[in-house]
């Protein structure tokens, strides 16, 4: 796109505002919200400080002390612009089967350098050294994905001892397990998305052919070291003694090998040369003036941190969508489409710091009507290259009755969700899906669930994640089954369906405060639209040569 098309003029909006204050008459239930909330939040906050220890002030000590080597936090602050980036997934790894992985073990997450948003993923070489086990290498997985779907510059941070060998069998063989981040490397090159690594850690085993893979590498002299078997190995199948620094240090895979492009003395220069490899990427960033001209935009007529007497402690908490909708976009305002019709299912555009958007919001049970509704709408969206915002809060299904008036509505409301799942699969716009309350059933992947490959898909403390909502599990049993099972089945839903066991198996992006979530979907819109800046996207087919 020319830097002329770029400075056009947005068309005027002039959509009606929602003003709709917390009416006393909820009050009970914003009371009943708002405690759940809290109780959400602490556990949130508790949850984010023993991720930040990382491995523990043992770990952390011998990392600094012992070894010289810079924590996570601390590289990411030499790196990127500032310290507000967009962090994903920070719970995985919480309460495996293997144990507590702080971070999986790796940080992954979306920031600015030079301006430009870039994807980042940063080992943690305070958790088991370093180690990848099964949920690492599939955070990798997801951080590169975001990376492809958003086309994103891709820097690592490499810092890794490779794969924890006792659960090889769930890092290796499969086609999205260890080396599907090698074969995304490659696809991503040739979708010229760049990628920079740095390594400044071991690389030792499969972690050795991140670096040699980036398009741009740089190593740090003393602390970098990129073999496929270490020092130990040797000795073992030779019987040399040889040093980590002889055998596969900066200086020989800068001035020998040529593995590595640049050598860094320390690592503070090793991200001073990072980020200027950055400025050299072939982007053309819009003018700051002209930026904060098309998204000049006002504020929620409430304010945001209402959402959190909003978030339903359970679906009866739940009150009318639009009240969430308007402490979300700009101004409050919202163009409602098919305000009378399917009206269990809230569509219509808005805008959020400036960025137009799509939005579907549940608003009940997703029947035949809304069904069709929501495909009408999400094709429009498509038509017209405008991103979607879902807002997930499905409906518990009741155990179904067996009845032939039911079985007739139950077949019509099959056949439009079908309609609308084909129609959010098929959409090639950008999708954003934030679960303010249940993910369950069917339905869930009518409002573009983690299946069906949105962009980015986030979690409200008080979300809730199953084939069924706590408390239904007897939908999923036979007629007449045992009270005994059903409480069972009602017990494991209710563990299960936790936003936080959820997100430590990265079912999702993150778990984000319902008060954030205005400003993670400016920052996730800033992302996807940067894709268009880049002046040159798809590579040329080089002419047959004859002999």
């Amino acid at each position: 796109m020319s830097s002329g098309a770029r400075r056009r003029r947005a068309l005027p909006s002039a959509f009606p505002a929602l003003d709709l204050p917390l009416l006393p008459l909820f009050q009970h239930v914003y009371e009943a919200n708002l405690k759940n909330s809290t109780a959400c939040q602490n556990k949130y906050e508790e949850l984010m400080k023993k991720v930040r220890k990382g491995g523990g002030e043992n770990a952390i000590a011998r990392h600094t002390q012992r070894n010289k080597k810079l924590l996570v936090k601390d590289r990411l602050r030499l790196l990127l612009d500032d310290e507000d980036f967009l962090e994903l997934s920070p719970f995985a790894g919480l309460g495996l089967p293997y144990g507590d992985i702080p971070s999986a073990g790796c940080l992954t997450g979306i920031g600015q350098i030079n301006g430009l948003w870039c994807v980042f993923i940063a080992n943690d070489a305070t958790v088991k050294g370093g180690t990848a086990y099964p949920i690492t290498v599939k955070k990798q997985l997801r951080a590169q994905e975001v990376a492809i779907q958003n086309r994103l510059p891709c820097v690592y941070l490499v810092d890794s001892g490779g794969a924890f060998l006792p659960l090889q069998s769930e890092i290796f063989p499969d086609k999205n397990q260890g080396g599907r981040t090698f074969y995304n490397e490659a696809i991503m090159s040739a979708m010229k998305i760049p990628q920079v690594a740095v390594v400044c850690g071991s690389c030792t085993a499969g972690g050795a052919y991140i670096p040699t893979m980036a398009e741009e590498t740089v190593m740090v002299d003393r602390i970098g070291t990129i073999f496929l078997g270490g020092p130990p190995l040797v000795k073992a199948a030779t019987g040399e003694e040889v040093t980590p620094e002889n055998l596969g240090g900066a200086k020989l895979h800068s001035e020998v090998s040529g593995c590595v492009d640049h050598f860094a003395k320390h690592e503070k220069e090793a991200y001073e040369c990072t980020r200027n490899i950055i400025s050299t990427l072939n982007y053309e960033l819009p003018q700051e003036e002209d930026e904060q001209r098309w998204k000049a935009e006002e504020e929620p007529l409430h304010g945001c941190e209402e959402l959190l007497q909003l978030a339903p402690l359970n679906y009866n908490h739940s009150l009318d969508v639009r009240m969430v909708v308007s402490r979300l976009t700009d101004g409050s305002r919202f163009q409602e489409f098919k305000a009378r019709y399917g009206t269990t299912l809230v569509t219509g555009f808005a805008k959020i710091h400036g960025h137009q958007v799509g939005i579907v919001a549940s608003n009940g049970e997703l029947s035949n009507e809304a069904s069709l509704k929501g495909s009408h709408f999400v094709q429009l969206c498509d038509q017209r290259d405008v991103p979607l915002l879902f807002l997930q809060n499905t409906v518990p299904r009741p155990k179904q009755m067996l009845d032939v008036a039911q079985a007739e509505v139950n077949s019509n409301c099959l056949k439009a969700q079908s309609s609308m799942m084909s129609a959010v699969a098929c959409a090639s716009v950008p999708k954003i899906t934030v679960v303010i309350g249940g993910c369950h059933g069917v339905d869930s992947y009518a409002m573009c669930g983690r299946s069906f490959d949105p962009n980015f898909l986030f979690l409200w403390p008080n979300a809730r994640v199953s084939v069924v909502a706590p408390g239904h599990g007897g939908s999923l049993l036979p007629p007449g089954g045992e009270e005994e099972e059903d409480q069972k089945a009602n017990r494991k839903l209710e563990e299960e369906s936790s936003a936080f066991f959820s997100s430590s198996r990265l079912w999702d992006d993150g778990i984000i405060l319902p008060q954030d979530t205005r400003k993670v979907l400016r920052d996730c819109l800033d992302i996807i639209r940067q894709q268009q800046y880049q002046l040159s996207t798809e590579k040329q087919q080089a002419p047959l040569l004859r002999i």
